[in-house]
This record gives C-alpha cells, structure tokens and sequence, in this order.
C-alpha cells in the first residue's frame, strides 16, 4: 500500500494497522545532552521522517505512524525522542516502540515504567524483550499488559544472527506481535527460517542493521550505483539498499539509525516509488556476491 506523499505501508499483521515501511533507529544518534546544538538535527531527522509518510488512507486507518525505535540501552535516547515529540507536537505521528533489557521481574517493570515517563507515553505501542534477555520472565509481564492496555504490541529482537535459532523457538512457541532483527543484502541468514516463519506465524518484522552498522555503506563509498537499478529511480545505494531488505515481502519495516536530517530524506526515499521484483533482486544479490567491494 502506498499513501498520498508516496511512502509505502505494510500491515501488522495481527491487528491490520498500516505502517510506513521506513522509521527510525535511535542508538548512537539520539544519545545527546539536553542543548539545543546537539538536538536541533534531530528534530529535523524526526520532521523529516514524519513529513514523509503521515497522510490519508484508505479503508479504517486515517494516518499511518512512523516506527520510533529506541532502549534503555541507548544512553539518553529514550528521554530525547519523548522531549522532541512533545516539543514539535508529534506524538500522534510516531509508532514508538522501545524494550526492556533487564533481569528479574520487578526490575522489568521499573524500568519500563519509567520508559513510559521519559518518552512520555502511556501506552507504549510497541515493547519488545531486547536481545531475548530474560524473555520468560519477561514476556509473562508483557501479556499481561497488553491486555490492560499498557502496551499496544509486544515482540523480541535480536541484532546478531548467531541468536537466530533461540528466535526461532521463541517466535513457534509463544504468541508475539513483533520480532526485530538483522538483515541487509550482505547478511542474508534471515531468509533461510525466520522470515519465512513469521510470514506463516503472522508476525511484524522489523529489521535492524540494513546497512551493517554503516559496513556496506562504506564498501560502496565512490562506486557507481548500476544502470539497471538507476532506471527504477534509485538515487543512492541506501535507497538500494533499503529496498532490497524491504522486496522481501515478510518485512514490515526498516529502521536504519541516523542523525543526519539529509540522511533520514535519503532513507525515506527507500521506501517509495518503484519496488524490486524477483529478478531485479536476485541480479543484485548476484552483482553484490561478485566481489562489488
């Protein structure tokens, strides 16, 4: 589905509700102090990322939000994206979702509470178990909260494809909204078990890492992008790149982190316009393997 400004959505699967294929990561980029020096290009990252993607459409949804993906891990990230979406007046246009990366029960809680106070959010739409750090126990408290209404979606997420198989287990057994996780034209685990799974399970995935922590990026630094991807429209290799992740039909979402205003425009670009079909994506998958660094 693509709305009126020309960013594609893709539903939850478990509610229906539309989502903008591009959001936002916040690790790293969104760890700053409370000055208006270091906040002010964030601010526009995020006005950048909303002016593309809120608008009318079709069916039940009025507007589709763009996914805010953050931590406790992140230093002052969470605080940082509460403080800019009340401050520009954004929180209807954001789909916040941030995790619990704790151990024990009570912990769990304490802390996503007070996630809750710095994002100045109540609900949550989405809370994930971040790196499955005690998911069991977890997970108990998530339920729970979905049902009195704390949390909207629940998921698990991991950025390492090593932890793939406890994903796996965790996505077959239990009864989750989300799963985050790596994937990009260079680590390709992804679609061996787990995106095929949660097509078959039903489950959003978001997917973290797209440009390798910035590795793939760098490797195409001063090369050209190929004819035959340039005549779909593609600009730049994070549009590329972008795209690639997402003409896989089981991702819901790409979050690629940046605190760059000029960057997010970029990145917003990979989610319009002209998608890969299966050959475009196997001859690039192909050109990729062929030694392109």
């Amino acid at each position: 589905m693509k709305n009126d400004l020309g960013m594609h959505t893709r539903e939850i699967p478990s509610s229906g509700e539309p989502l903008p294929v591009i959001g936002c990561g916040t690790w790293k980029a969104f760890d700053v102090g409370k000055d208006a020096v270091s906040r002010a290009p964030l601010a526009q990252v995020l006005q950048t990322l909303f002016e593309n993607g809120t608008a009318a459409l079709s069916g039940r949804h009025s507007v589709a939000s763009h996914l805010i993906d953050t931590s406790p891990m992140y230093g002052r990230a969470e605080a940082v994206v509460g403080d800019l979406l009340e401050a520009g007046k954004w929180h209807e246009k954001a789909f916040v979702a941030t995790k619990v990366w704790t151990q024990g029960r009570d912990a769990g809680i304490a802390q996503m509470r007070r996630s809750m106070q710095l994002m100045q959010r109540n609900p949550i739409d989405l809370m994930q178990i971040h790196n499955l750090l005690d998911w069991r126990t977890h997970l108990e408290t998530l339920l729970a909260w979905k049902k009195e209404g704390l949390i909207r979606y629940l998921g698990i997420t991991h950025y390492a494809s090593s932890s793939f198989r406890e994903l796996e287990a965790v996505m077959r057994a239990e009864p989750i909204d989300f799963v985050q996780l790596n994937y990009s034209l260079e680590e390709r685990e992804a679609e061996e078990r787990l995106l095929p799974l949660a097509a078959d399970r039903e489950i959003a995935v978001i997917v973290n890492l797209p440009f390798g922590a910035g590795s793939l990026l760098r490797k195409v630094r001063g090369k050209q992008i190929p004819v035959w991807v340039k005549e779909i429209g593609c600009e730049s290799w994070a549009e590329v790149l972008l795209k690639f992740v997402l003409s896989h039909t089981a991702v819901t979402c790409v979050i690629p982190g940046t605190g760059s205003p000029e960057h997010m425009a970029e990145n917003c670009r990979g989610g319009m316009g002209a998608t890969f079909d299966d050959a475009l994506r196997e001859r690039l998958i192909e050109f990729w393997d062929s030694g392109i660094a």
